[in-house]
């Protein structure tokens, strides 16, 4: 339920805002508000998991992270070492994503 910095994320916050209107007031519109914001909740994991796009942008942010590693450890480095690095974490990425196409959906 939170993220790695122990937060929830603003779909949960608002979720557990309109969970605790509803207990607190167990009237039907609160209800009808808990039901739609679970809902819009539920649909946008829902579209993440079918695109992968949650996927795509961890696959991405570790392409970064991994050539911003390689940039630290070697400050010296060539533009040929640092070409190579690049290219070989973009090709990563790139078989990850294409991986995507054949994972199940859920």
């Amino acid at each position: 339920m939170f993220s790695s910095g122990g937060e929830m994320s603003n779909a949960q916050l608002f979720q557990q805002v309109a969970l605790l209107r509803w207990l607190s007031s167990q009237s039907d519109a609160d209800r009808k508000l808990l039901a739609a914001v679970t809902g819009v909740q539920v649909g946008g994991e829902l579209l993440n998991r079918i695109t992968g796009q949650g996927k795509v942008d961890a696959y991405k942010r570790d392409c970064i992270l991994s050539v911003a590693g390689f940039l630290q450890k070697n400050p010296r480095a060539s533009q040929a070492q640092i070409n190579a690095e690049v290219e070989k974490n973009v090709l990563l990425f790139a078989a990850r994503v294409k991986a995507l196409e054949t994972a199940p959906l859920l």
